[in-house]
């Protein structure tokens, strides 16, 4: 079994699946957020290792600004100043979340990362169908980020132990938006699948 993950018998189709990774970055993981959830880096560890055993296709998602401001959000603009610019040590990815050579990394501008067209692009290319969600941090890019895969005609599911951000923001958020998005913990993804293959089964017969 994978490190505190039960698994089952049988094979799972995971194949219209893919798991959207938001913004493990430096400049989102501030001291204050590692004192309230020491966990966070070991479920994404625990995450990343069931989706690669298990066939689930990992898509990273990162925040990246140049220095130049010409790709900043205007608020950003006229604050003088944004998280994630290219080069710097904020930037930088998480030692707990790299890409493997295989997975896609896709740069994003915003808090939504279905505004690079790249990533709505790539997922229907794929044939992907049902997106989890994990990352930094809930409230905002987790959030719009989910949002917008719903509203594009995807299913979702936000991996609740995931995430983090606020812990008010954090609790209020997942629990205020299960009309977009269902929730899941780590440990319960792969018992979850024979019941979200037949929503996206129910889908097809609409």
């Amino acid at each position: 079994m994978l490190q505190g993950i039960p698994t089952t018998s049988g094979q799972c189709d995971w194949s219209p699946f893919a798991l959207l990774l938001i913004d493990v970055q430096r400049d989102f993981w501030e001291e204050a957020l590692a004192e309230r959830f020491p966990e966070f880096p070991t479920n994404v560890a625990r995450l990343l290792e069931l989706c690669r055993s298990e066939g689930i296709e990992v898509i990273h998602l990162r925040a990246s600004f140049k220095l130049d401001q010409s790709d900043w959000m205007p608020r950003y603009r006229l604050r003088g100043r944004i998280p994630c610019v290219e080069g710097t040590p904020g930037a930088e990815t998480l030692p707990v979340a790299l890409a493997l050579p295989n997975e896609a990394v896709i740069s994003k501008h915003t808090f939504d990362g279905f505004c690079a067209p790249e990533l709505p692009a790539y997922l229907r290319s794929r044939s992907k169908r049902f997106v989890l969600t994990a990352g930094l941090v809930t409230s905002t890019c987790v959030l719009f980020t989910t949002a917008s895969a719903m509203q594009s005609g995807f299913l979702a599911a936000v991996v609740d132990d995931c995430c983090a951000d606020e812990p008010m923001a954090h609790a209020d958020t997942l629990d205020r938006y299960q009309f977009i998005f269902e929730r899941v913990s780590v440990s319960r993804i792969r018992e979850r699948n024979s019941e979200w293959i037949a929503a996206l089964e129910r889908l097809e017969g609409t």
